[in-house]
């Protein structure tokens, strides 16, 4: 399934890309098709158009940019189709360990006890994008706003409830602020969104935060829950007093107002494409290709970046599927990276995406 008749904004999006793919040599694209490449050429180029079905499902959060890199790539895979559907990162991953799609989106990572649930065997990480976690808010006659760590943590654990509190009126001094009440929002499906905010708030204020981190957690009862992106986004714009985290993309589809975040080097930054790519310039990449950008050192990066994934089984038992994944999976690694920025993505940093694409080498196809 896919989100894009109901996100006009993302309309031209797919002609970007295909501009882009048609200037990119032995390139490949795709709509809701793609054709058979080799496994060999897979890290590199496609050989030949691409075909069959693709199903996939997962984070909210990556889905403008998954929806898009599918729709241009099957523009010129007139054979093969792409079907995405946003349920959240948790449930990717469950539709994901019982064989239901081919691959998940998915902002967070599998926990341990999970990995035996899993049962294709082995799967692997592929970093497509990274983006902001916006914290979006709603209140009357404050365009401007500033949080650190520990009053955010404060606000959504509910140690502070009146936005004219003094830990915020502390990171807003020349803020003239009403005692209007927080209305908290948050997720209320399992979400990578969250897993990456609450792991922030674990990070950077550990003695204020005390909930955890997850998929999900255990939200106070006086909080308002709202699946998906799109819902935290749309409850954020109809309450005033609210304050939500939600995805940049989301965000800016809202026409929602955003606060700056102190980061580690003690500066409020605002969200932004360029925060999120200072934020993962210097993240230590692991061995499956996971990487953290969060409270990330450095004057200009934004704090709250969330890395995404695709993951998907490292063998394959189909060889047409398995063709057509690792065809589009280079598309969203080369051409795909070039447009993320105008679709409100950062790119990943070049040296990872040149790892990612030789990872393709470890998907295990059938022979033909």
């Amino acid at each position: 399934m896919t989100r894009f008749t109901a996100r006009a904004r993302w309309m031209l999006i797919p002609l970007v890309l295909l501009a882009l793919l048609a200037t990119a040599c032995g390139s490949s694209s795709s709509k809701s098709s793609s054709k058979t490449t080799t496994t060999k050429k897979a890290a590199t180029t496609t050989a030949a158009p691409v075909t069959g079905t693709l199903s996939g499902s997962g984070s909210t959060f990556v889905a403008p940019f998954i929806e898009q890199a599918a729709t241009a790539f099957t523009g010129v895979n007139p054979g093969l189709t792409i079907n995405y559907n946003p349920i959240g990162s948790g449930a990717g991953q469950v539709a994901l360990q019982g064989k239901l799609v081919d691959f998940a989106g998915t902002d967070s990572l599998v926990p341990a006890a999970d990995t035996a649930k899993y049962t294709g065997g082995k799967f692997l990480y592929f970093p497509t994008v990274a983006a902001p976690i916006t914290v979006s808010f709603n209140l009357t006659g404050v365009t401007d706003l500033q949080l650190s760590a520990d009053t955010l943590a404060g606000i959504f654990s509910r140690k502070i409830t009146s936005w004219d509190d003094a830990a915020i009126k502390a990171d807003n001094p020349k803020a003239t602020l009403p005692a209007t009440p927080i209305v908290v929002v948050h997720r209320s499906d399992a979400s990578g969104t969250t897993a990456n905010f609450t792991a922030y708030l674990t990070k950077a204020a550990p003695t204020t935060w005390t909930l955890g981190t997850g998929t999900t957690v255990a939200w106070d009862p006086s909080t308002t829950g709202q699946a998906k992106n799109g819902g935290v986004a749309a409850s954020i714009k109809a309450t005033n007093g609210a304050v939500g985290y939600v995805d940049f993309a989301d965000a800016k589809q809202a026409a929602l107002t955003f606060a700056s975040i102190k980061n580690k080097s003690g500066k409020y930054v605002a969200p932004s494409i360029a925060g999120a790519s200072a934020a993962i310039a210097g993240a230590t990449v692991n061995p499956d290709l996971t990487y953290d950008p969060l409270n990330a050192p450095g004057a200009t990066a934004y704090p709250i970046t969330s890395p995404t994934y695709v993951i998907l089984y490292a063998t394959q038992t189909d060889r047409t599927k398995g063709l057509a994944l690792q065809a589009f999976l280079n598309f969203i690694l080369t051409t795909g990276q070039k447009a993320a920025p105008q679709i409100n993505y950062a790119p990943l940093a070049p040296s990872l995406a040149t790892k990612a694409i030789a990872q393709l080498k470890q998907i295990v196809v059938p022979a033909g």
